[in-house]
């Protein structure tokens, strides 16, 4: 009896242990906006809605719209861009508050950047990290 406990703690115990160095990697953070972490999957599942939306013709509360790239970014990927919300929840964006975080991709479903306009001056937007 002993013996089948002290096996179920320690399988517990080894399984924790090979478990947390993937969870750890599935967190990091592929952009920071202000201190808000986001993931490679999280960026990835705002763009899809965005250009899902954009290439219907749809919208949710005017998002996606276009981003003029007022502040000059230099992009790795050509425009026309449009911007789309990427929400600290982890949720895709519904219509709700859109916060201030946003995800920029191209027409051709390129992601252009993650940008924010926490620490930006008015309604301009600086670039996540």
């Amino acid at each position: 009896m002993q013996y089948t406990q002290i096996l179920a703690v320690a399988t517990l115990f080894i399984s924790s242990a090979f478990a947390a160095p993937l969870d750890v990697e599935a967190r990091a953070c592929a952009a920071t906006c202000g201190t808000v972490c986001y993931t490679s999957s999280a960026i990835s599942a705002a763009q899809a809605a965005g250009y899902k939306l954009e290439a219907a013709g749809n919208d949710v509360n005017d998002y996606p719209h276009v981003y003029n790239n007022y502040e000059g970014f230099d992009f790795p990927v050509s425009g026309t861009y449009y911007e789309f919300p990427i929400l600290s929840s982890g949720k895709v964006y519904t219509g709700s508050s859109p916060g201030a975080d946003r995800v920029v991709f191209n027409t051709a479903n390129k992601l252009a950047g993650v940008i924010t306009h926490t620490g930006a001056s008015g309604n301009n937007f600086v670039a996540c990290t």
